[in-house]
């Protein structure tokens, strides 16, 4: 067949009608198909422990790959801290590093695929964490996590004025030294309350909005505002277990980051995929 030039109007008319088409993929992935959200049951300490039970049996089948696909996380860990402490920002190397743990239920997606691959009895290996970049639901999920981006800056903004507001503007001269003004000072102590307070609200609304969202929109063809409905319904749902479920990723994190964060290639992988099985059992 002999393929001929075409003119500006034509070039114009198929620009055009593929930016249509792409803008209804993306209206598609946030409104999604279902207009309702889906069903939820009450979930309790034991779904927990089977859930972070079988997040383990897909790290240990699935480890080798895992592993490798993972230990970008503690080279970005390590990187901030690097960058801060090479900038005299000392003060944020904590915020930083809390804070990252904000954006984790984004860059766990890519696990949630592998562990439903796996549990449909499907063969699968690293490669396949990327099929989601082909879900029905990426605009949804690239919108919350753009939310999620949003929020870890906003919390670095507020951390630096809870420092401000504790320790005053001056930046510390010294790792050492500011840890000495924190733990032995009045205003030291105060940063540490007021901050941990500030922080625990934003991890308690990233966890309410995203802890079962992105799971079901790795899923289902849900929209983003269906998704976090659905994750809030099951934080009220079972508000004590959630909040057990926040406390036990806190603890893990800091677990993992103990050991120049290394740990983390292994506690994120096993968190990402528990909590695959934990929305398994709260979303029918």
């Amino acid at each position: 067949m002999t393929e001929t030039i075409g003119n500006p109007l034509s070039w114009g008319a198929q620009f055009f009608g593929r930016a249509g088409e792409a803008a209804q993929a993306a209206h598609d992935g946030l409104a999604g198909a279902a207009a309702e959200p889906p069903a939820i049951r009450a979930i309790g300490t034991a779904d927990i422990r089977a859930a972070l039970r079988d997040g383990m049996a897909d790290f240990m089948a699935l480890r080798t790959d895992v592993i490798a696909m993972c230990l970008l996380y503690p080279l970005i860990g390590a990187l901030i801290v690097y960058a801060a402490l090479n900038q005299n920002f000392v003060h944020l190397v904590y915020p930083l590093l809390s804070g990252f743990a904000l954006v984790g239920p984004a860059a766990a997606v890519g696990l949630y695929e592998m562990s439903k691959r796996r549990e449909a009895g499907l063969e699968t290996g690293w490669a396949d964490g990327f099929r989601v970049l082909r879900s029905p639901s990426i605009a949804g999920i690239a919108v919350l996590a753009a939310m999620l981006a949003g929020t870890f800056a906003i919390w670095i903004l507020v951390a630096l004025g809870v420092h401000a507001l504790t320790m005053g503007p001056d930046l510390p001269v010294s790792a050492r030294a500011f840890l000495t003004e924190v733990l032995t000072t009045g205003h030291g102590w105060a940063m540490i309350v007021l901050g941990t307070g500030v922080g625990f609200v934003f991890a308690a609304a990233v966890l309410v909005a995203s802890a079962f969202s992105f799971p079901l929109m790795v899923d289902r063809p849900v929209g983003l505002p269906v998704a976090v409905v659905t994750s809030a319904r099951v934080a009220r749902q079972s508000p004590g277990t959630v909040a057990l479920w926040g406390l036990i990723v806190a603890a893990l994190l800091v677990l993992g980051s103990i050991p120049l964060l290394l740990g983390l290639a292994v506690v994120l992988p096993v968190l990402g995929h528990a909590t695959w099985h934990l929305y398994r059992r709260a979303v029918v």
